[in-house]
């Protein structure tokens, strides 16, 4: 650990120029002493490293050292600078190690090239939470992290039931996946023989969890797991189930461009030829009778529900509230 804040100091200093202890301390979450210490460290090893006193003393590399830490490229530096945004990482607790690689990273390209640094941060950022989803408060996904890590069996405990009653199972933690914000666990069951359908993978929601207990037993996880296939293959599967429900409607030939643009979902099965009108009849497919109806009530009167009856009537009531709401004087 002490050689990871020395190599830091030493990047900081050659990064950022003189800098004072505090500055220093805080950058590196320690105390003004350790850098004291830290600082006298590089000097026996031979770093030209000095300080000076007073209000605008500090310390600073003597000219012209530098330190040439990869054969990074230019592109290769910028591509790895839009890793800026880190909230997924906090929540793991691998902020402040992503924001040491970037310090390595940013005085690892040429000096001509150090302002693409701030240019990227000013140019892309990826957000990977959504509005109503963050996980990165939840305290089960540190437990989790190092279970992952050390390939330790946990037991989770959740709600399951109508009555909501609180279960314990224990499971061999594969992998954490987020997506969109929203944590979940990959994890197999320890109790299945090889080969059986409970030998398959299986996911989870960190936030549906009400407990985890690390367990003092290790596991062997599968030789042939893949987590980025098995992942693609779950997210179909889960997609695939989800998209229940079919609706038959006739929708304004403006409308028919609009289908399968954000979705495979929503691309519809089947189509009639257009009526007098020119209005076609499809088949669409949802999660549900409420996606559903959220969806096509954007559409206004460019859409008539067919069928089923349940969300044709639905509509019609959504409709007429809000009539009665906007014709009020």
């Amino acid at each position: 650990m002490r050689a990871d804040r020395l190599l830091s100091i030493l990047l900081l200093l050659q990064k950022e120029g003189r800098q004072t202890a505090r500055t220093l301390a805080q950058a590196l979450e320690v105390s003004e002493r350790t850098i004291y210490r830290d600082m006298d460290a590089l000097s026996t090893a031979g770093i030209p490293v000095y300080g000076e006193p007073g209000p605008e003393g500090g310390y600073a590399l003597l000219e012209p050292y530098r330190t040439d830490l990869t054969g990074l490229s230019a592109e290769e530096a910028r591509a790895l600078l839009v890793l800026a945004t880190q909230a997924p990482l906090d929540a793991l607790g691998m902020g402040a190690s992503l924001k040491g690689a970037l310090v390595k990273l940013s005085v690892a390209v040429s000096e001509q090239h150090r302002s693409d640094e701030q240019r990227v941060r000013q140019r892309f950022y990826l957000d990977a939470f959504n509005w109503d989803q963050d996980d990165a408060g939840n305290p089960l996904l540190r437990l989790l992290e190092g279970a992952v890590w050390h390939d330790q069996r946990v037991a989770l405990r959740f709600r399951f039931g109508p009555r909501a009653a609180e279960v314990e199972v224990e499971v061999l933690p594969y992998a954490l996946v987020s997506k969109g914000g929203m944590w979940h666990l990959v994890y197999g069951t320890p109790d299945s023989p090889p080969g059986s359908d409970g030998a398959t993978p299986r996911v989870m929601r960190v936030a549906d969890l009400t407990g985890v207990r690390v367990l003092p037993v290790r596991f062997t996880r599968p030789d042939d797991f893949d987590l980025p296939a098995f992942w693609r293959r779950w997210c179909a599967a889960h997609e695939a189930e989800q998209a229940v429900y079919r609706v038959r409607v006739r929708v304004a030939p403006e409308l028919l461009g609009v289908w399968g643009r954000t979705s495979a979902r929503d691309t519809p099965e089947d189509a009639t030829e257009p009526d007098a009108d020119g209005w076609p009849i499809l088949t669409l497919v949802f999660g549900s009778l409420e996606a559903a109806r959220s969806r096509l009530l954007a559409y206004g009167g460019a859409v008539e529900v067919l069928a089923p009856r349940a969300l044709r009537l639905s509509m019609e009531d959504h409709a007429r509230q809000i009539t009665l709401r906007y014709a009020r004087e």
